[in-house]
C-alpha cells in the first residue's frame, strides 16, 4: 500500500480533488492521537466510514438511528475522498469527523489503536484489507450495510482469494438485493441477509424535513418545472437544445454537479430563454428588487439539491452520459418521472427498477429529451400517474435501517 501512497501523491500533482486528500492527511495519525483520546474520554466509539458524499448519505440513517438509540457512544465518521470530506466535515451527527488514513498496516494498527471502536460500519463498497485485520485483532465487531455484489467482480473470479478472504472478517454484511445473497452463499459467506437500501430510508425521510423555498414559488409562479440535478457538460449538451426547441412552456431549476463559473456561463449563453444565478437571484429577492420573470435558474451552491425536487413536475437526473448515474431516489420520491441518459445506468438498481415500471426513462439525444418532456407537459394526468409509481417505488422499500439496528442491537448486548 505505500505504492498506493506514492500513486496519491504524483496524482495529487494534477488533480485538486486528490491533492486536498493528500494535504487533509499529512500529519493525520498525529493529530488523532494528540485530540481524540481527550475528546473521547471514557465513552465507548462507533466508527462509520464512508468513501465519499453519495455512501454518507446512504449510511446518515443508521448513524443517526444509532445516535438515538444509543446516545452514550462517540461517533467518529471518516470518508475516503475529499468530495465526501470537504461538504460534510462539520456533520453534526457525529462527535469527530476526519479522513480515513491510508490503508497500510501501521496507519490502521495506529488509528484503530487510537479510536478503538467497539463496533464499525462500512458503508456499501468499502474493503480495506489493513483496517480490517486490525478492527479483528482488536476485537471490534465489523458491520457492512447497503452493500452490493455483481457476478464480474473480483470478489468472484479465480484469482480473487484475497478479495474473498477480506470478506470473512465481517461479523455480518447486509446486502441489497438477492443477487448479492446468492453471490455471498456461492463463496460460502453465511454472515449476511438481505435487508435492502438504507438510501430509501435516507429519501423518505428528506420528504419530511424538506425546506419550504419561497423565492423558488416566486421563480416558478405556477408554471411546470424541470429539476436537472447532479448534471455534467455531458447532459447539458443534450439537454440545451431540448429546452430551446421546446414549444411546451416550462422553467427549469439546474443544478451543476460541481460548481464551475465558466461552464455555468457558457450554459447560460447557449439557453435561448432568461437565466439568473441563485446567488444572484437570491440577493435580488431578499432586497425585495423588482426582478423580472426568466426561465432558467442557475443553482451556484452545493446542498439545495433535495429541497429543490420537490418544486419539480419532472427531473433530469445527470451523470449517466459520463461516469455513471447520480441520485435517482430524490426525485423520485418526491412523485415525479424521470429522465436520465442511456450510458452508464445499468450498475444502478433502481434505475433499471423505474425503467421496468415505467416512471423513468433512459435517454439517448436531444431528440428523446425533447420526446418525453413535450409528452409529460401535455398530458399533465399521465405525468402524475408516473410520478406515483415513483413514490411507491421508494415507500415500498424503505425499512432497511430498521433491520441493521437489530442486528447492532444483538451484537451490543452481548458485551
Amino acid at each position: 500500500m505505500n505504492a498506493f501512497s506514492g500513486a496519491m501523491k504524483m496524482a495529487a500533482l494534477f488533480s485538486p480533488k486528490i491533492k486536498l486528500g493528500v494535504e487533509g492527511r499529512k500529519g493525520l495519525i498525529d493529530k488523532l492521537k494528540a485530540v481524540l483520546p481527550g475528546l473521547i474520554g471514557n465513552r465507548p466509539v462507533v466508527w462509520f466510514h464512508a468513501a465519499s458524499l453519495g455512501e454518507f448519505e446512504q449510511g446518515r440513517p443508521v448513524m443517526e438511528e444509532f445516535r438515538k438509540e444509543f446516545a452514550d457512544y462517540f461517533i467518529i465518521l471518516t470518508f475516503f475522498s475529499p468530495s465526501g470530506y470537504e461538504i460534510r466535515k462539520n456533520y453534526a451527527g457525529a462527535d469527530y469527523v476526519c479522513y480515513m488514513p491510508l490503508d497500510t498496516a501501521k496507519n490502521a494498527e495506529d488509528f484503530v489503536d487510537i479510536v478503538k471502536p467497539e463496533i464499525t460500519f462500512f458503508i456499501k463498497y468499502e474493503f480495506w484489507y489493513n483496517h480490517l485485520v486490525a478492527l479483528k485483532k482488536s476485537g471490534s465487531y465489523i458491520l457492512s450495510f447497503s452493500t452490493i455484489f455483481r457476478a464480474d467482480q473480483v470478489f468472484f473470479k479465480s484469482y480473487g482469494g484475497f478479495y474473498r478472504k477480506m470478506l470473512c472478517y465481517f461479523d455480518h454484511l447486509f446486502v441489497q438485493n438477492e443477487e448479492s445473497l446468492k453471490l455471498m452463499h456461492q463463496i460460502n459467506i453465511s454472515a449476511c441477509s438481505l435487508a435492502g437500501d438504507t438510501r430509501f430510508d435516507r429519501v423518505r425521510s428528506i420528504v419530511a424535513g424538506v425546506r419550504q423555498l419561497p423565492e423558488i414559488e416566486a421563480f416558478l409562479q405556477d408554471s411546470p418545472c424541470l429539476v436537472a440535478g447532479s448534471v455534467w457538460e455531458a447532459d447539458m449538451m443534450e439537454l440545451i437544445p431540448a429546452l430551446n426547441q421546446l414549444e411546451e412552456p416550462l422553467k427549469a431549476i439546474i443544478a451543476p454537479h460541481e460548481i464551475e463559473k465558466n461552464q455555468m456561463e457558457n450554459w447560460r449563453k447557449a439557453l435561448s430563454g432568461k437565466s439568473m444565478l441563485y446567488s444572484e437571484y437570491k440577493k435580488s429577492y431578499d432586497n425585495s428588487a423588482e426582478i423580472e420573470p426568466f426561465d432558467y435558474l442557475i443553482i451556484d451552491n452545493i446542498g439545495m439539491l433535495s429541497s429543490l425536487y420537490r418544486y419539480s413536475n419532472i427531473a433530469y437526473i445527470g451523470g449517466s452520459f459520463g461516469s455513471g448515474l447520480h441520485n435517482i431516489l430524490e426525485a423520485a420520491t418526491f412523485a415525479v418521472p424521470i429522465l436520465f441518459g442511456n450510458k452508464k445506468y445499468q450498475k444502478f438498481q433502481e434505475a433499471l427498477d423505474l425503467i421496468e415500471e415505467g416512471s423513468a426513462k433512459a435517454i439517448a439525444d436531444t431528440n428523446e429529451i425533447k420526446l418525453y418532456l413535450t409528452e409529460w407537459l401535455r398530458e399533465p394526468s399521465k405525468r402524475k400517474e408516473l410520478g406515483e409509481i415513483s413514490e411507491k417505488y421508494v415507500e415500498s422499500r424503505t425499512g432497511a435501517t430498521a433491520l441493521v439496528m437489530q442486528k447492532v442491537g444483538e451484537l451490543l448486548l452481548k458485551k
